[in-house]
Protein backbone atom coordinates (compact mmCIF):
# COMPACT_ATOMS: atom_id res chain seq x y z
CA UNK A 1 0.00 0.00 0.00
CA UNK A 2 1.43 3.49 -0.94
CA UNK A 3 2.66 5.73 1.99
CA UNK A 4 0.19 8.66 2.90
CA UNK A 5 1.59 11.61 1.40
CA UNK A 6 1.19 15.63 3.10
CA UNK A 7 -0.64 17.84 0.96
CA UNK A 8 -0.33 21.53 1.65
CA UNK A 9 -2.85 23.43 -0.32
CA UNK A 10 -2.67 27.12 -0.25
CA UNK A 11 -5.92 28.93 -0.78
CA UNK A 12 -9.12 27.66 0.12
CA UNK A 13 -11.49 29.65 -2.50
CA UNK A 14 -13.30 27.54 -4.54
CA UNK A 15 -10.23 25.62 -6.76
CA UNK A 16 -8.39 25.31 -3.67
CA UNK A 17 -11.34 23.67 -1.35
CA UNK A 18 -11.80 20.87 -4.77
CA UNK A 19 -8.61 20.25 -5.05
CA UNK A 20 -8.30 19.47 -1.17
CA UNK A 21 -11.00 17.57 -1.33
CA UNK A 22 -9.73 15.58 -4.13
CA UNK A 23 -6.31 14.67 -2.38
CA UNK A 24 -8.61 13.81 0.75
CA UNK A 25 -10.39 11.16 -0.94
CA UNK A 26 -7.53 9.61 -1.74
CA UNK A 27 -6.46 8.91 1.52
CA UNK A 28 -3.71 11.34 1.31
CA UNK A 29 -2.68 13.94 4.59
CA UNK A 30 -4.61 17.61 3.82
CA UNK A 31 -3.17 20.60 5.02
CA UNK A 32 -5.02 23.91 3.91
CA UNK A 33 -3.89 27.21 4.37
CA UNK A 34 -5.49 30.67 3.87
CA UNK A 35 -4.53 34.42 4.02
CA UNK A 36 -7.85 35.24 4.97
CA UNK A 37 -9.72 34.50 8.20
CA UNK A 38 -12.91 31.58 7.48
CA UNK A 39 -14.20 32.40 4.70
CA UNK A 40 -17.71 31.50 6.23
CA UNK A 41 -17.97 34.00 8.06
CA UNK A 42 -19.90 37.31 6.95
CA UNK A 43 -17.10 39.36 8.84
CA UNK A 44 -14.40 38.21 6.56
CA UNK A 45 -13.52 40.85 4.36
CA UNK A 46 -13.40 39.49 0.70
CA UNK A 47 -9.95 40.24 -1.48
CA UNK A 48 -9.92 43.05 -3.40
CA UNK A 49 -12.34 44.44 -0.36
CA UNK A 50 -15.39 43.46 -2.77
CA UNK A 51 -17.48 40.77 -3.65
CA UNK A 52 -16.52 39.23 -7.23
CA UNK A 53 -17.68 39.03 -10.22
CA UNK A 54 -20.97 37.21 -10.39
CA UNK A 55 -19.68 33.56 -11.34
CA UNK A 56 -21.36 31.34 -14.19
CA UNK A 57 -20.94 27.36 -14.06
CA UNK A 58 -21.25 25.23 -16.84
CA UNK A 59 -20.13 21.95 -17.78
CA UNK A 60 -16.25 21.77 -16.97
CA UNK A 61 -16.69 22.87 -13.53
CA UNK A 62 -19.81 20.33 -12.75
CA UNK A 63 -17.67 17.66 -14.51
CA UNK A 64 -15.20 18.66 -11.96
CA UNK A 65 -17.59 18.55 -8.68
CA UNK A 66 -18.44 15.20 -10.57
CA UNK A 67 -15.67 13.38 -10.14
CA UNK A 68 -14.98 14.52 -6.39
CA UNK A 69 -16.48 11.71 -4.93
CA UNK A 70 -19.13 13.43 -3.00
CA UNK A 71 -22.44 13.00 -4.88
CA UNK A 72 -24.55 16.00 -2.38
CA UNK A 73 -22.07 18.38 -3.43
CA UNK A 74 -23.29 18.28 -7.04
CA UNK A 75 -26.92 17.76 -5.36
CA UNK A 76 -26.45 20.81 -3.88
CA UNK A 77 -24.72 23.00 -6.33
CA UNK A 78 -27.36 22.26 -8.62
CA UNK A 79 -30.08 23.24 -5.86
CA UNK A 80 -28.50 26.84 -5.30
CA UNK A 81 -28.40 27.61 -8.95
CA UNK A 82 -30.08 29.63 -11.38
CA UNK A 83 -30.04 28.96 -14.96
CA UNK A 84 -29.62 31.33 -17.72
CA UNK A 85 -30.14 30.13 -21.56
CA UNK A 86 -28.87 33.18 -23.09
CA UNK A 87 -28.23 36.67 -23.25
CA UNK A 88 -30.78 39.06 -23.08
CA UNK A 89 -29.43 42.04 -25.24
CA UNK A 90 -31.00 45.67 -24.17
CA UNK A 91 -31.00 48.30 -26.36
CA UNK A 92 -33.37 51.57 -27.56
CA UNK A 93 -34.91 51.79 -31.16
CA UNK A 94 -34.45 54.86 -33.26
CA UNK A 95 -38.04 55.88 -32.34
CA UNK A 96 -36.74 55.50 -28.94
CA UNK A 97 -38.80 52.70 -28.02
CA UNK A 98 -36.73 50.44 -25.25
CA UNK A 99 -36.46 47.16 -26.57
CA UNK A 100 -35.31 43.62 -25.14
CA UNK A 101 -33.97 40.66 -27.72
CA UNK A 102 -32.76 37.17 -26.58
CA UNK A 103 -30.12 35.40 -27.84
CA UNK A 104 -30.07 31.80 -26.74
CA UNK A 105 -26.57 30.45 -25.74
CA UNK A 106 -27.48 27.03 -27.29
CA UNK A 107 -29.79 25.69 -30.12
CA UNK A 108 -30.20 22.72 -27.86
CA UNK A 109 -31.55 24.44 -24.65
CA UNK A 110 -28.90 24.02 -22.64
CA UNK A 111 -28.04 26.84 -19.86
CA UNK A 112 -24.92 28.26 -18.05
CA UNK A 113 -25.60 28.44 -14.53
CA UNK A 114 -25.43 31.75 -12.34
CA UNK A 115 -23.83 30.62 -8.72
CA UNK A 116 -23.25 32.15 -5.73
CA UNK A 117 -19.22 32.06 -5.28
CA UNK A 118 -20.07 32.57 -1.56
CA UNK A 119 -22.21 29.24 -1.12
CA UNK A 120 -20.27 27.20 -3.52
CA UNK A 121 -17.21 27.70 -1.49
CA UNK A 122 -18.96 27.25 1.87
CA UNK A 123 -20.46 24.08 0.76
CA UNK A 124 -16.88 22.88 0.14
CA UNK A 125 -15.46 23.68 3.41
CA UNK A 126 -18.17 22.44 5.29
CA UNK A 127 -17.05 19.15 3.40
CA UNK A 128 -13.95 19.04 3.71
CA UNK A 129 -14.44 20.22 8.23
CA UNK A 130 -15.94 16.79 8.67
CA UNK A 131 -13.19 14.58 6.90
CA UNK A 132 -10.78 13.52 9.76
CA UNK A 133 -7.62 13.84 6.91
CA UNK A 134 -8.12 17.63 6.72
CA UNK A 135 -7.06 20.38 8.41
CA UNK A 136 -7.28 24.22 7.91
CA UNK A 137 -4.86 26.92 8.88
CA UNK A 138 -6.88 30.90 8.77
CA UNK A 139 -4.70 33.50 8.81
CA UNK A 140 -1.50 31.99 7.32
CA UNK A 141 0.29 34.01 5.02
CA UNK A 142 3.19 32.36 3.09
CA UNK A 143 6.07 34.20 3.56
CA UNK A 144 8.51 31.69 2.05
CA UNK A 145 9.20 28.32 0.84
CA UNK A 146 12.16 26.03 -0.11
CA UNK A 147 10.59 23.35 -2.59
CA UNK A 148 14.43 21.27 -2.97
CA UNK A 149 13.96 20.58 0.71
CA UNK A 150 10.01 20.55 0.42
CA UNK A 151 9.66 23.01 3.59
CA UNK A 152 7.44 26.28 3.77
CA UNK A 153 7.03 29.29 6.26
CA UNK A 154 3.56 30.70 7.41
CA UNK A 155 2.91 34.26 8.95
CA UNK A 156 0.47 33.87 12.00
CA UNK A 157 -1.48 35.91 13.28
CA UNK A 158 -4.29 35.50 15.71
CA UNK A 159 -7.06 37.00 14.14
CA UNK A 160 -6.68 37.40 10.97
CA UNK A 161 -6.18 41.50 11.46
CA UNK A 162 -3.28 43.77 12.02
CA UNK A 163 -3.58 45.96 15.24
CA UNK A 164 -1.57 47.91 16.93
CA UNK A 165 1.47 46.22 19.01
CA UNK A 166 0.58 43.32 17.88
CA UNK A 167 2.90 40.05 17.27
CA UNK A 168 3.07 37.80 14.30
CA UNK A 169 4.65 34.67 14.67
CA UNK A 170 6.41 32.50 12.01
CA UNK A 171 5.92 28.61 11.32
CA UNK A 172 7.62 26.33 9.55
CA UNK A 173 5.65 23.59 7.70
CA UNK A 174 6.85 20.53 5.54
CA UNK A 175 5.43 18.83 2.68
CA UNK A 176 4.82 16.21 0.12
CA UNK A 177 3.26 18.74 -2.44
CA UNK A 178 1.80 21.78 -2.40
CA UNK A 179 -0.87 22.86 -4.25
CA UNK A 180 -1.00 26.99 -5.31
CA UNK A 181 -4.28 28.30 -5.18
CA UNK A 182 -4.25 31.13 -3.54
CA UNK A 183 -5.48 33.66 -7.17
CA UNK A 184 -3.70 35.88 -9.08
CA UNK A 185 -1.52 37.34 -7.10
CA UNK A 186 0.07 34.42 -5.98
CA UNK A 187 2.30 34.23 -3.38
CA UNK A 188 2.96 30.36 -4.20
CA UNK A 189 3.59 31.20 -8.13
CA UNK A 190 5.93 34.35 -6.62
CA UNK A 191 8.46 31.60 -4.86
CA UNK A 192 7.86 28.61 -7.39
CA UNK A 193 9.74 31.58 -9.89
CA UNK A 194 12.98 30.99 -7.71
CA UNK A 195 13.38 27.79 -8.86
CA UNK A 196 12.08 27.27 -12.49
CA UNK A 197 12.52 29.30 -15.11
CA UNK A 198 9.29 30.86 -15.52
CA UNK A 199 7.86 32.73 -18.95
CA UNK A 200 5.37 35.20 -17.57
CA UNK A 201 3.14 37.28 -19.02
CA UNK A 202 0.99 39.81 -16.93
CA UNK A 203 -1.38 42.06 -18.97
CA UNK A 204 -3.94 44.71 -17.55
CA UNK A 205 -6.59 45.20 -19.98
CA UNK A 206 -7.55 48.98 -20.61
CA UNK A 207 -10.55 48.42 -18.65
CA UNK A 208 -12.25 48.97 -14.86
CA UNK A 209 -15.01 47.19 -13.27
CA UNK A 210 -17.41 48.36 -11.09
CA UNK A 211 -20.27 46.28 -9.15
CA UNK A 212 -24.34 47.52 -8.58
CA UNK A 213 -26.92 46.02 -7.39
CA UNK A 214 -30.46 45.64 -8.71
CA UNK A 215 -32.59 44.99 -5.62
CA UNK A 216 -35.64 42.51 -5.81
CA UNK A 217 -39.49 43.25 -6.31
CA UNK A 218 -41.11 43.96 -2.41
CA UNK A 219 -43.41 41.08 -2.49
CA UNK A 220 -44.95 38.67 -0.45
CA UNK A 221 -42.85 36.43 2.26
CA UNK A 222 -44.00 33.34 0.50
CA UNK A 223 -43.57 34.77 -2.72
CA UNK A 224 -41.89 32.22 -5.37
CA UNK A 225 -38.00 33.26 -5.93
CA UNK A 226 -38.91 33.90 -9.76
CA UNK A 227 -41.80 36.33 -9.18
CA UNK A 228 -39.52 38.94 -7.07
CA UNK A 229 -37.06 39.50 -10.16
CA UNK A 230 -37.36 42.66 -12.07
CA UNK A 231 -36.13 41.57 -15.09
CA UNK A 232 -35.85 37.82 -16.63
CA UNK A 233 -33.76 35.69 -14.00
CA UNK A 234 -32.95 33.07 -17.08
CA UNK A 235 -30.64 35.60 -19.11
CA UNK A 236 -27.33 37.10 -18.59
CA UNK A 237 -28.58 40.65 -19.36
CA UNK A 238 -26.42 42.80 -21.51
CA UNK A 239 -26.43 46.63 -22.27
CA UNK A 240 -23.50 46.84 -25.47
CA UNK A 241 -22.16 50.25 -25.86
CA UNK A 242 -19.41 49.51 -28.25
CA UNK A 243 -16.80 50.40 -26.08
CA UNK A 244 -17.69 49.74 -22.85
CA UNK A 245 -20.74 47.70 -21.07
CA UNK A 246 -23.17 46.88 -18.27
CA UNK A 247 -24.05 43.50 -17.54
CA UNK A 248 -26.68 41.97 -14.98
CA UNK A 249 -26.60 38.68 -13.23
CA UNK A 250 -29.20 36.49 -11.44
CA UNK A 251 -28.85 35.98 -7.20
CA UNK A 252 -30.93 33.38 -5.54
CA UNK A 253 -32.49 36.27 -3.40
CA UNK A 254 -34.01 37.96 -6.13
CA UNK A 255 -31.05 40.76 -6.34
CA UNK A 256 -29.28 41.02 -9.62
CA UNK A 257 -25.41 41.51 -9.35
CA UNK A 258 -24.42 44.40 -12.19
CA UNK A 259 -20.93 45.27 -13.32
CA UNK A 260 -19.95 47.96 -15.57
CA UNK A 261 -17.24 47.61 -17.33
CA UNK A 262 -15.47 50.65 -19.25
CA UNK A 263 -11.95 52.28 -19.89
CA UNK A 264 -10.16 53.76 -17.58
CA UNK A 265 -10.20 57.10 -19.15
CA UNK A 266 -14.26 56.81 -18.95
CA UNK A 267 -14.22 56.16 -15.09
CA UNK A 268 -12.19 58.71 -14.67
CA UNK A 269 -14.39 60.91 -16.57
CA UNK A 270 -17.61 59.87 -14.26
CA UNK A 271 -15.56 60.53 -10.93
CA UNK A 272 -14.53 63.72 -12.30
CA UNK A 273 -17.70 65.16 -10.40
CA UNK A 274 -17.70 64.71 -7.02
CA UNK A 275 -21.58 65.25 -6.68
CA UNK A 276 -22.13 61.87 -9.50
CA UNK A 277 -24.33 64.14 -11.21
CA UNK A 278 -23.11 63.00 -15.06
CA UNK A 279 -23.89 59.74 -13.98
CA UNK A 280 -27.12 59.07 -14.37
CA UNK A 281 -27.57 60.94 -18.09
CA UNK A 282 -24.23 58.58 -18.99
CA UNK A 283 -26.26 55.44 -17.99
CA UNK A 284 -29.62 56.84 -19.84
CA UNK A 285 -27.49 57.66 -23.32
CA UNK A 286 -26.01 54.53 -23.08
CA UNK A 287 -27.71 51.09 -21.27
CA UNK A 288 -31.35 52.47 -21.74
CA UNK A 289 -33.83 51.50 -18.90
CA UNK A 290 -30.92 51.06 -16.41
CA UNK A 291 -32.37 53.75 -14.00
CA UNK A 292 -35.67 52.23 -14.01
CA UNK A 293 -34.13 48.98 -12.48
CA UNK A 294 -31.70 51.11 -10.28
CA UNK A 295 -32.39 54.55 -8.69
CA UNK A 296 -30.19 57.30 -10.00
CA UNK A 297 -29.21 58.38 -6.31
CA UNK A 298 -27.90 54.51 -5.57
CA UNK A 299 -26.24 54.42 -9.09
CA UNK A 300 -24.32 57.39 -7.60
CA UNK A 301 -23.93 55.56 -4.20
CA UNK A 302 -22.52 52.27 -5.51
CA UNK A 303 -20.23 54.26 -8.17
CA UNK A 304 -18.43 56.27 -5.13
CA UNK A 305 -18.68 53.59 -2.38
CA UNK A 306 -17.97 50.62 -4.51
CA UNK A 307 -14.05 50.37 -5.60
CA UNK A 308 -12.93 50.90 -9.36
CA UNK A 309 -10.77 47.61 -10.10
CA UNK A 310 -8.00 46.52 -13.00
CA UNK A 311 -8.78 43.32 -15.40
CA UNK A 312 -5.52 41.10 -15.31
CA UNK A 313 -4.95 38.38 -17.77
CA UNK A 314 -1.86 36.05 -16.47
CA UNK A 315 -0.02 33.46 -18.49
CA UNK A 316 3.01 31.67 -17.41
CA UNK A 317 5.11 28.54 -18.41
CA UNK A 318 5.61 26.06 -16.50
CA UNK A 319 2.78 25.12 -13.45
CA UNK A 320 5.32 23.34 -11.29
CA UNK A 321 8.90 22.37 -9.99
CA UNK A 322 10.06 18.90 -9.69
CA UNK A 323 7.64 16.79 -7.54
CA UNK A 324 7.00 19.25 -5.05
CA UNK A 325 4.67 22.00 -6.36
CA UNK A 326 2.14 22.88 -8.92
CA UNK A 327 -0.19 25.71 -9.61
CA UNK A 328 -3.44 26.21 -10.28
CA UNK A 329 -6.83 28.35 -10.79
CA UNK A 330 -5.96 32.22 -11.25
CA UNK A 331 -2.55 31.92 -9.91
CA UNK A 332 -1.59 29.49 -13.27
CA UNK A 333 -3.87 31.61 -15.48
CA UNK A 334 -5.85 34.72 -14.48
CA UNK A 335 -8.07 35.63 -17.09
CA UNK A 336 -10.83 38.55 -18.01
CA UNK A 337 -14.83 37.35 -16.82
CA UNK A 338 -15.65 37.57 -20.32
CA UNK A 339 -16.22 34.09 -21.28
CA UNK A 340 -17.36 33.17 -17.52
CA UNK A 341 -14.84 29.94 -17.38
CA UNK A 342 -12.05 31.33 -14.68
CA UNK A 343 -13.77 29.72 -12.25
CA UNK A 344 -14.61 26.71 -14.28
CA UNK A 345 -10.97 26.28 -15.95
CA UNK A 346 -9.54 26.51 -12.57
CA UNK A 347 -11.75 23.65 -10.93
CA UNK A 348 -11.14 21.37 -14.79
CA UNK A 349 -7.67 21.73 -13.40
CA UNK A 350 -7.97 20.04 -10.41
CA UNK A 351 -9.69 17.36 -12.04
CA UNK A 352 -7.21 16.98 -15.34
CA UNK A 353 -4.25 17.39 -12.34
CA UNK A 354 -5.59 14.30 -10.52
CA UNK A 355 -6.18 12.14 -13.38
CA UNK A 356 -2.78 12.78 -14.46
CA UNK A 357 -1.41 11.70 -10.62
CA UNK A 358 -3.74 8.61 -10.78
CA UNK A 359 -2.80 7.37 -13.92
CA UNK A 360 0.92 7.99 -12.80
CA UNK A 361 -0.05 6.04 -9.48
CA UNK A 362 -1.49 3.30 -11.29
CA UNK A 363 1.85 2.44 -13.50
CA UNK A 364 3.74 2.67 -10.15
CA UNK A 365 1.51 -0.22 -8.42
CA UNK A 366 3.01 -2.46 -11.55
CA UNK A 367 6.43 -1.40 -10.49
CA UNK A 368 7.67 -2.77 -7.59
CA UNK A 369 10.02 -0.14 -5.02
CA UNK A 370 8.73 2.67 -7.28
CA UNK A 371 9.42 6.36 -6.18
CA UNK A 372 6.79 8.03 -5.35
CA UNK A 373 8.23 11.00 -5.69
CA UNK A 374 9.62 10.45 -9.24
CA UNK A 375 6.17 9.54 -9.92
CA UNK A 376 4.73 12.50 -9.24
CA UNK A 377 7.61 14.31 -11.04
CA UNK A 378 6.32 12.71 -14.02
CA UNK A 379 2.89 13.70 -13.14
CA UNK A 380 3.43 17.24 -12.86
CA UNK A 381 5.58 17.35 -15.85
CA UNK A 382 2.72 15.93 -18.37
CA UNK A 383 -0.05 18.37 -16.34
CA UNK A 384 2.05 21.13 -17.42
CA UNK A 385 2.51 20.12 -20.72
CA UNK A 386 -0.97 19.07 -20.98
CA UNK A 387 -2.53 22.04 -19.59
CA UNK A 388 -0.60 25.01 -20.53
CA UNK A 389 -1.96 25.28 -24.57
CA UNK A 390 -5.60 24.92 -23.22
CA UNK A 391 -5.22 27.64 -20.46
CA UNK A 392 -3.56 29.93 -22.77
CA UNK A 393 -6.20 29.11 -25.65
CA UNK A 394 -9.00 30.07 -22.96
CA UNK A 395 -7.38 32.96 -21.81
CA UNK A 396 -6.89 34.50 -25.68
CA UNK A 397 -10.98 33.29 -25.82
CA UNK A 398 -11.75 35.50 -22.62
CA UNK A 399 -10.00 38.71 -24.46
CA UNK A 400 -11.78 38.57 -27.57
CA UNK A 401 -15.05 37.70 -26.20
CA UNK A 402 -15.44 41.05 -24.47
CA UNK A 403 -15.28 42.68 -28.33
CA UNK A 404 -18.11 40.41 -29.06
CA UNK A 405 -20.28 41.22 -25.48
CA UNK A 406 -19.65 44.80 -25.94
CA UNK A 407 -19.88 45.27 -29.73
CA UNK A 408 -20.09 41.85 -32.38
CA UNK A 409 -23.44 40.62 -30.49
CA UNK A 410 -25.54 43.58 -32.09
CA UNK A 411 -23.47 42.63 -35.99
CA UNK A 412 -25.64 41.65 -38.50
CA UNK A 413 -22.23 39.18 -39.62
CA UNK A 414 -21.80 37.93 -36.09
CA UNK A 415 -25.95 36.33 -36.10
CA UNK A 416 -25.39 35.57 -39.52
CA UNK A 417 -22.31 32.99 -38.10
CA UNK A 418 -24.32 31.84 -35.19
CA UNK A 419 -27.59 31.24 -37.20
CA UNK A 420 -25.50 29.24 -39.75
CA UNK A 421 -23.60 27.18 -36.90
CA UNK A 422 -26.90 26.26 -35.16
CA UNK A 423 -28.88 25.30 -38.06
CA UNK A 424 -26.30 23.10 -38.60
CA UNK A 425 -25.90 21.78 -35.68
CA UNK A 426 -29.68 21.18 -35.68
CA UNK A 427 -30.35 19.60 -38.76
CA UNK A 428 -26.90 17.92 -39.84
CA UNK A 429 -26.07 16.52 -36.32
CA UNK A 430 -23.69 14.03 -38.20
CA UNK A 431 -21.21 17.00 -38.90
CA UNK A 432 -20.88 17.44 -35.32
CA UNK A 433 -21.11 21.47 -35.87
CA UNK A 434 -21.16 23.60 -32.92
CA UNK A 435 -20.83 26.94 -31.95
CA UNK A 436 -17.57 27.94 -30.41
CA UNK A 437 -19.45 29.40 -27.19
CA UNK A 438 -21.35 25.67 -27.20
CA UNK A 439 -18.21 23.82 -27.18
CA UNK A 440 -16.14 25.94 -24.31
CA UNK A 441 -19.40 25.60 -22.01
CA UNK A 442 -21.24 22.77 -22.55
CA UNK A 443 -18.78 20.22 -23.27
CA UNK A 444 -15.07 19.14 -22.03
CA UNK A 445 -13.22 19.07 -24.86
CA UNK A 446 -9.87 20.55 -24.86
CA UNK A 447 -10.15 24.27 -25.11
CA UNK A 448 -6.69 24.48 -27.61
CA UNK A 449 -9.10 22.12 -29.90
CA UNK A 450 -12.14 24.09 -29.54
CA UNK A 451 -10.23 27.19 -30.99
CA UNK A 452 -8.68 24.52 -33.78
CA UNK A 453 -12.21 23.06 -34.55
CA UNK A 454 -13.79 26.76 -34.68
CA UNK A 455 -11.18 28.47 -36.65
CA UNK A 456 -11.68 25.26 -39.07
CA UNK A 457 -15.56 25.90 -39.11
CA UNK A 458 -14.94 29.14 -40.07
CA UNK A 459 -13.11 28.67 -43.10
CA UNK A 460 -15.74 26.14 -43.88
CA UNK A 461 -18.51 28.60 -43.60
CA UNK A 462 -16.43 30.89 -45.75
CA UNK A 463 -15.96 28.76 -48.41
CA UNK A 464 -19.66 27.20 -48.56
CA UNK A 465 -20.73 31.00 -48.57
CA UNK A 466 -18.34 32.10 -51.73
CA UNK A 467 -19.60 28.64 -53.26
CA UNK A 468 -22.94 29.49 -53.05
CA UNK A 469 -22.72 33.32 -53.85
CA UNK A 470 -19.94 32.64 -56.19
CA UNK A 471 -21.77 29.89 -58.48
CA UNK A 472 -24.23 31.66 -60.31
CA UNK A 473 -21.78 34.35 -60.92
CA UNK A 474 -19.34 31.72 -62.36
CA UNK A 475 -22.57 30.20 -64.55
CA UNK A 476 -23.24 33.81 -65.44
CA UNK A 477 -19.29 34.07 -66.65
CA UNK A 478 -19.39 31.20 -68.42
CA UNK A 479 -22.22 31.34 -70.02
CA UNK A 480 -20.88 35.19 -71.57
CA UNK A 481 -18.10 33.39 -72.53
CA UNK A 482 -19.64 31.36 -74.28
CA UNK A 483 -21.69 33.26 -75.62
CA UNK A 484 -18.71 35.34 -76.92
CA UNK A 485 -16.92 32.39 -78.07
CA UNK A 486 -19.59 31.22 -79.99
CA UNK A 487 -19.95 35.51 -81.82
CA UNK A 488 -16.34 35.30 -82.10
CA UNK A 489 -16.22 32.06 -84.45
CA UNK A 490 -19.87 33.42 -86.27
CA UNK A 491 -17.52 36.32 -86.98
CA UNK A 492 -14.56 34.60 -88.16
CA UNK A 493 -16.41 32.59 -89.87
CA UNK A 494 -18.15 35.72 -92.48
CA UNK A 495 -15.03 36.84 -92.36
CA UNK A 496 -13.08 33.95 -94.04
CA UNK A 497 -16.34 33.56 -96.25
CA UNK A 498 -15.84 36.66 -97.15
CA UNK A 499 -11.74 36.14 -98.18
CA UNK A 500 -12.81 32.95 -99.96
CA UNK A 501 -15.19 34.36 -102.20
CA UNK A 502 -12.70 37.46 -102.99
CA UNK A 503 -9.64 34.68 -103.56
CA UNK A 504 -12.41 32.07 -105.68
CA UNK A 505 -13.32 35.70 -107.85
CA UNK A 506 -9.51 37.05 -108.26
CA UNK A 507 -8.86 33.51 -109.37
CA UNK A 508 -11.58 33.37 -112.42
CA UNK A 509 -10.25 36.96 -113.52
CA UNK A 510 -6.89 35.68 -114.00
Amino acid sequence: MAKRQKIVVIGAGPVGSLAALYAANRGDDVEIYELRSDLRDPSTTPLNFTKSINLALSERGINAMRHAGQPKLIEHVMGATIPMRGRMIHGRRANGALYEESQDYDVHGRSILAIDRGGLNKRLLDILEEMPNVTFFFNHKLTGADFRKNKAWFEVRGNGAATEGQQSREVEVDFDLMLGADGAHSAVRYHLMKYTRMDYQQVYIDAMWCEFQIQPKTTAPDASLYSKFLISPNHLHIWPGKEFMFIAIPSDDGTFTCTLFAPASLFEHLESDPTGAVIPPFFDKHFPGVTALIPPAELIASFHRNPHLPLISIKCNPYHYGSSVVILGDAAHAMVPFYGQGMNAGLEDVRILFDILDKHARMDELSAGADPSASRERALAEYTAVRIPDAHAINDLALQNYVEMRASVLSPVYRLRKFLEEALSKYLPSLGWQTKYARVSFGNERYSEVVARSEHQGKMLVRGFVGLVGAPVLAGGIFLLLRYKRAVDVGLRAAFGSVDSMVELMTMKV
